[in-house]
């Protein structure tokens, strides 16, 4: 049964939203590369030691990669239309850099050729392929005066990211990104190809925004942009026991005091090799920040800084996260209710411990980012989504992340991510932060074993009922992710 798997490159992806085809149980892969090539013709099929391959089946973590047996990149939405048709009904997907959620050890399709973006100032909307990052969106857009809710660093696919939900540093003004959606162009379980919006068919628009890769491949989004001008901002580094007990003071006075829609902080708490520091991007959509917004961090004493006033797209770019490119890893989502000064002692006593743990095998790094938002942010949206399945609170999005190099070493790292997740989580309880334990998931961070009743919760009926619809076959079923069941 050949099988395909829908993948985006979400938090830190350098690709785009892809594809895998595995072949048969048999291992025919040689036979499914040959036959798919006819299918797509002229679109290229690429083969182990050719550059392209390479590229297009890499992960910005090294341990979501898989070697495929080839990399077919078509170059429409017609040309996915035509092997979904062709292998339908086995046909699954998946998300984000867990392992097996985007890589296959058979056919890999990569939509790095879908890269249209197209500006419309007529509806102030702009629509682009799946096979963009950001950076593509916001540089095309840079000459309009316009930007997007898009993603927060440089290198971050827009399909994944889009259909998770999408937290971005215009959030606290406008929302997550599936609020700003005004169509996607799906290609359906059946090979259908249809624009989907409000008004088109609004039970599937609210399922796209959030279910991920659950009702077909995603080819085209349009998303409403806005004003956009010159901003204040940049990266912070912190080194020393004085200067992250500051940082870590500043930080839940800016979560709990600051209310000003356009200022947000990504503060990343960091053990890097046995050494404790601070990553902090600070963000102002406008040319200067209102005096005093962020003097705490300021006046903290840097090892390194790079904050002025720039173009959007140099901020987004000014955290080199592809430096870590190729490294092994895992993400876990932790939503929090308030971000307290107990939690952040916890979140560095915590890592503090890890290092010693990891001794004599090849930990890099674990990290802990805290992204505190306004409690508005949910009000933006005037339809229903997927995600978050309850928006009656807003619970404040809270990355982990580890790192190493030795794939030997892939269990030893998910125990010790699950048992920093475990201890954050008892120290929230412990606070009375109780409903953080079945609170909606972001899948975009979520560790692959998540249940799926976690990312869509109350949901869960109605996108059921859909699935049964939509793809009765439950082709995207047989795809890694969170899948909802038929």
């Amino acid at each position: 049964m050949a099988r395909l798997i829908l993948s985006s490159f979400v938090l830190l992806a350098v690709t785009q939203l892809a594809l895998a085809l595995d072949a048969s149980p048999l291992g025919n892969y040689a036979r499914v590369c040959s036959q798919i090539a006819r299918i797509v013709a002229p679109s290229p099929v690429y083969y182990p030691g050719s550059p392209n391959f390479q590229w297009l089946s890499s992960h910005w973590s090294g341990s979501s990669s898989q070697l495929s047996a080839c990399v077919v990149e078509p170059r429409s939405a017609s040309d996915v239309s035509k092997i979904l048709a062709q292998h339908e009904p086995h046909l699954p997907g998946g998300h984000t850099a867990n392992p097996g959620f985007s890589s296959t050890k058979g056919v890999h399709i990569s939509l790095n050729s879908l890269r249209s973006i197209r500006y419309d100032r007529f509806s102030k909307t702009v629509e682009f392929g799946t096979g963009v990052i950001w950076d593509d969106v916001y540089a095309a857009l840079e000459p309009y005066g316009v930007s997007v809710v898009g993603g927060r660093n440089t290198g971050v696919g827009v399909g994944g990211f889009t259909l998770g939900g999408g937290y971005s540093w215009k959030t606290n003004q406008l929302g997550l990104t599936i609020d700003t959606v005004t169509a996607f162009e799906l290609v359906k379980p059946n090979g259908d190809v249809v624009t989907v919006t409000e008004r088109s068919d609004p039970k599937l628009f609210f399922a796209l925004k959030g279910s991920q890769n659950n009702f077909g491949i995603v080819t085209k989004i349009t998303l409403k942009t806005f004003p956009q001008g010159p901003v204040w901002g940049g990266m912070i580094t912190y080194v020393g026991d004085e200067p992250i007990a500051a940082a870590r003071a500043a930080t839940a006075k800016f979560a709990n005091g600051v209310s000003d829609p356009k200022a947000s902080i990504i503060n990343s708490f960091i053990l890097s090799q046995g050494t404790p520091l601070v990553v902090l991007q600070l963000y102002y959509d406008g040319p200067r920040p209102p005096a005093g917004i962020f003097k705490d961090f300021l006046d903290i004493p840097a090892a390194a800084t790079d904050v002025s006033t720039r173009s959007y797209i140099s901020f987004v770019q000014s955290v080199p996260v592809n430096a870590s490119y190729g490294v092994r890893g895992y993400f876990e989502a932790i939503p929090v209710t308030k971000y307290t000064p107990k939690f952040l002692d916890l979140v560095s006593n915590t890592l503090a411990s890890t290092s010693a743990e990891f001794a004599n095998t090849s930990y890099l790094s674990t990290s802990v980012a805290i992204e505190p938002f306004l409690p508005t942010i949910y009000s933006h949206n005037t339809t229903p989504s997927a995600y978050p399945f309850d928006r009656s609170k807003v619970f404040q999005p809270c990355n982990l992340a580890m790192s190493w190099t030795n794939p030997a070493e892939d269990k030893i790292f998910e125990q010790g991510i699950k048992k920093v997740r475990d201890t954050l989580y008892a120290g929230l309880i412990e606070e009375g932060q109780t409903e953080t334990r079945t609170a909606p998931l972001y899948s975009n961070n979520a560790i692959w074993d998540t249940s799926f009743t976690r990312i869509y919760g109350s949901n869960l009926p109605v996108l059921k009922t859909l699935k049964a619809q939509v793809d009765p076959s439950n082709v995207m079923g047989l795809a890694g992710g969170f899948k909802i069941p038929i």
